[in-house]
């Protein structure tokens, strides 16, 4: 391990900061962000079997 953090790790944790930032100012369109979220991730976790 170099030790050093790679572009997509840190682009990553940017586009994670920013999505609790927008989740905690505006509730209700953070909640839709989260189900939409959930659902790709369950989109790709069964289609990445095939």
């Amino acid at each position: 391990m170099s030790g050093q953090i790679d572009q997509w790790t840190v682009l990553l944790m940017l586009i994670g900061c920013g999505t609790v930032y927008v989740a905690f100012e505006h509730p209700s369109f953070g909640t839709a962000l989260m189900v939409g979220v959930g659902v790709v991730t369950l989109m790709h976790l069964l289609m990445k079997e095939r």
